[in-house]
């Protein structure tokens, strides 16, 4: 292509990245940046850069659905993977518009994206290989109920996950049965104040200036809550970011892990 038809076409792509702006992925398509000046630098390619080594290197053949995700940069890394059929969803349609250009601009195919909350992933009526939920738990008012709803309609064999965290980075060990008080005393269990403990963190006004930021769990609560859904933790980097395998649900055989309408397309 001679170079005054590359620039051409560079300028347009330039043009139609600014006016789906701002963009929170910062994703390189081609030579052209789509949020250079971001505030957290490189994002999110150095944050992916410090646990890429936990997520499975081989799609191929898989489908990936991706929750939450923006402007599509997991979505295009498991398409680089090999990945047949990649599902984003999302709740803006700007984030959605500018996932669709990436993989566009990119030319990647086989990738659909759909704007769909989290808490209507049964009408998808598909599992997945692999599901990632990136960075989206924390912004939900009912965080473990997101995580029912994955395990119970889409998630296939495997998930990555990440959440903002707070706190200890310790994760005790706690007890199967928890008594009311310590052993011939009326004291409260002194284990519910300590660093490992599980804790979720809730945040009633704003976290960093963002006010959809609700919750912030300790690594011993992220795990804990992963566990509660039924998934097991298969491996862990970067601090807050866990690959997930799909395993049975505790206390499944006594009937639904939460209180909502567990239902699909047709109920």
């Amino acid at each position: 292509m001679p170079a005054t038809a590359r620039s051409d076409d560079q300028h347009e792509l330039s043009r139609r990245i600014a006016a789906l702006g701002p963009w929170f992925h910062n994703i390189d398509l081609n030579g052209t940046p789509t949020a250079p000046d971001h505030f957290l630098g490189n994002y999110p390619a150095d944050k992916f850069a410090r646990f890429a080594q936990i997520f499975p290197a081989d799609l191929t053949g898989k489908s990936v659905l991706d929750i939450g995700c923006n402007a599509g940069f997991y979505s295009v890394e498991a398409l680089r993977r090999g990945a047949a059929r990649v599902v984003g969803i999302d709740s803006d349609d700007r984030y959605l518009a500018q996932a669709a250009l990436a993989t566009e601009a990119l030319g990647f195919t086989g990738v659909e994206f759909r704007n769909l909350s989290v808490y209507n992933v049964a009408t998808l009526g598909e599992r997945f290989d692999v599901v990632i939920f990136m960075g989206v738990l924390y912004h939900l008012r009912h965080p473990l109920l997101a995580l029912d709803l994955i395990r119970e309609h889409v998630a296939g064999e495997a998930m990555l996950f990440q959440t903002l965290q707070q706190g200890s980075q310790q994760v005790d060990d706690v007890p199967a049965d928890h008594p009311f008080f310590e052993p011939g005393t009326y004291r409260q269990p002194a284990y519910f104040d300590a660093p490992g403990y599980p804790k979720m963190h809730f945040i009633e006004q704003k976290f960093a200036g963002d006010w959809t930021n609700w919750w912030a769990p300790n690594a011993a609560a992220s795990q804990a809550m992963l566990r509660a859904a039924g998934f097991t933790v298969e491996a862990q980097a970067d601090g807050d970011v866990y690959l997930c395998r799909v395993a049975p649900v505790p206390f499944g055989q006594y009937g639904p892990a939460a209180v909502y309408p567990a239902t699909g397309v047709n109920s």
